[in-house]
C-alpha cells in the first residue's frame, strides 16, 4: 500500500478563540485526555506510516521542541520551522517546504493542529494513489453547514467547487465541508508563492482548480470534532477519554475517567463522562465532576459540582461551588459557595470571593 511517510502539521495559531485556555499555552499542547493534544495527532500520524513531521509554529513557538524534543520518543523525526510574521495555512506550508525530503510526485501528509478526527489517514492516501490527484481533501458531513466552506464533488468524488459559507437556503449546495486534512503531490506545494500570508483554503484550493488542477474529495465521516472553542475543547478530551474518539496516545484505558497517577482524588468524590484528573490535583470529599478537565495542580474542594467545564493548572474551586459549562484560567482561585453557567470565562489568576456570583435557572 502507497504510504505518506512526510507530514506537515500547522500549529501556529493563536487560539484566540479558546482563550483563557491558551494564554500561556499555545492551543495544539492544551491537555486533552491528559496530554497535550498534539501528542493524540502527532501518535495517529505514527500509526499510519508516517515517519518524518516537519511543525509549523508560530505562536508561543518555543514550548513545542522542549516537549516532543526530535520525536524519537514517539518513533518519529520531528522538526521544527517558525513564521517570523503569520503566513496563513498556505504560506505556513510553503514556510517549510525546504525541511521536505519525498521527491517531485510523493505524498505529503498536511494537517491543522485543531482538529480531533478518526480519519482512516491511509485510507486517504491510497484514494490520493488510485485518483492520481494532485491534492486530496479529507470532507465530512455536517447537519448544518453555514459555518464552513462548501466543497462539492462529482460522482467520481473529484472536487468542482470551494464554495463561501453559505448565507442563504439555496447556496447549501452540499453538506460536505473541508475537514482539515489534505494530501498533497510534493511539487504542488512549491507552486504555493513563498514569503507572504496565503490562505490555501481560500487561495491556494481555488486557483488550483482553475489551473485544471485535479483535487479529490475523500468523505470520512467518521469522528470529527473542530476543538476551535473552549466547549468544544472540553467534549474533545472527554471523547478521547470515553473511547469516541480514537487515540493511541490516551495514557491509560478508556473509560469513565482518567486520572494521573500523581492526583489525588478523595474516595467518594464521583468522576463520570470521561473527566479528567491532572498531575497532582486534588479532589476534596463528595465532589462531583462529570464530562471535564482539571489540570495539574489544581484543587477542587470538598463538595463542588463540575459538568462539562474546564478547571486550569493550579486553580482552586472553593467548596460547594457549582461550574456548569465554565472555564476557570490557570491560578484563578474561585470561592466557596459561587454557581458559574453557561460557557463563563474566569481569567488566569482572577478571584472570585466566597458568594460573589450566582446564576439560578429562573432568572
Amino acid at each position: 500500500m502507497t504510504e505518506a511517510k512526510e507530514a506537515i502539521l500547522l500549529v501556529g495559531g493563536k487560539g484566540t478563540r479558546l482563550r483563557p485556555l491558551t494564554v500561556h499555552t499555545p492551543k495544539p499542547m492544551v491537555p486533552a485526555a491528559g496530554v497535550p493534544f498534539l501528542t493524540h495527532q502527532l501518535a495517529r500520524a505514527r500509526a499510519a506510516g508516517v515517519e518524518h513531521i516537519v511543525l509549523a509554529t508560530s505562536y508561543l513557538a518555543e514550548v513545542f521542541e522542549p516537549h516532543f524534543g526530535d520525536g524519537s520518543e514517539l518513533g518519529l523525526h520531528i522538526e521544527y520551522v517558525t513564521e517570523r510574521e503569520p503566513l496563513g495555512t498556505g504560506g505556513a506550508i510553503r514556510n517549510v517546504a525546504a525541511r521536505l525530503t519525498s521527491g517531485p510526485d510523493e505524498p505529503v501528509l498536511i494537517f491543522n493542529g485543531d482538529i480531533l478526527t478518526g480519519l482512516d489517514i491511509r485510507a486517504l492516501v491510497t484514494s490520493h494513489a488510485d485518483s492520481g490527484a494532485d491534492v486530496s481533501l479529507h470532507l465530512t458531513r455536517v447537519d448544518d453547514p453555514r459555518a464552513f466552506g462548501l466543497v462539492p464533488t462529482d460522482d467520481t468524488g473529484r472536487v468542482t467547487a470551494f464554495l463561501e459559507k453559505p448565507q442563504t437556503p439555496e447556496e447549501i449546495v452540499t453538506d460536505q465541508v473541508n475537514a482539515g486534512a489534505y494530501i498533497f503531490r510534493r511539487s504542488v506545494i512549491d507552486t504555493i508563492e513563498a514569503g507572504r500570508p496565503v490562505s490555501v483554503e481560500r487561495e491556494t484550493f481555488p486557483g488550483l482548480l482553475a489551473s485544471g488542477a485535479h483535487l479529490q474529495g475523500m468523505v470520512d465521516s467518521t469522528y470529527w470534532l473542530d476543538l476551535g472553542t473552549p466547549q468544544a475543547f472540553i467534549r474533545g478530551s472527554a471523547d478521547l477519554v470515553l473511547g469516541r474518539a480514537p487515540s493511541p496516545a490516551v495514557p491509560g484505558r478508556c473509560g469513565d475517567r482518567l486520572v494521573l497517577p500523581t492526583a489525588s482524588v478523595a474516595p467518594d468524590a464521583k468522576l463520570t463522562g470521561g473527566t479528567v484528573i491532572g498531575a497532582d490535583a486534588v479532589i476534596g470529599a463528595g465532589a462531583r465532576i462529570e464530562g471535564s478537565t482539571v489540570l495539574a495542580g489544581a484543587v477542587v474542594e470538598p463538595g463542588a459540582v463540575i459538568t462539562d467545564s474546564l478547571v486550569g493548572a493550579g486553580a482552586r474551586i472553593g467548596s460547594r461551588t457549582v461550574l456548569a459549562g465554565a472555564v476557570i484560567g490557570d491560578g484563578a482561585k474561585v470561592g466557596a459557595d459561587n454557581e458559574l453557567r453557561d460557557g463563563i470565562r474566569i481569567w488566569c489568576g482572577a478571584h472570585l470571593p466566597a458568594a460573589s456570583v450566582r446564576f439560578s435557572s429562573d432568572e
